[in-house]
């Protein structure tokens, strides 16, 4: 029940930030140019976020398994930083 609520509070926050953001924004990058809407951008870029934070999340957890006792990233001459 408790997992049930806090999805719908969840899924009631997303309406409400959906419906409070729909005006349409141009996007310019490089050569292409679009428009969407600012919540579907907001959604995008939060996205591309989580994707890129469970890939270098999981390249440092390849490379703690490659090297054991190996706890933090370490510079070119072997010292931690």
């Amino acid at each position: 029940m408790k997992k049930l609520s806090l999805f719908m509070a969840l899924l009631l926050a997303v309406v409400v930030f959906t419906l409070q953001n729909t005006e349409s924004i141009s996007i310019r990058f490089l050569f292409w140019q679009f428009s969407l809407s600012r919540a579907l951008m907001l959604f995008l870029v939060l996205g591309i976020g989580i994707l890129l934070g469970f890939l270098l999340g999981s390249i440092r957890t390849d490379a703690n398994r490659k090297v054991p006792g190996l706890s933090q990233w370490k510079d070119d001459a072997g010292s931690k930083p």
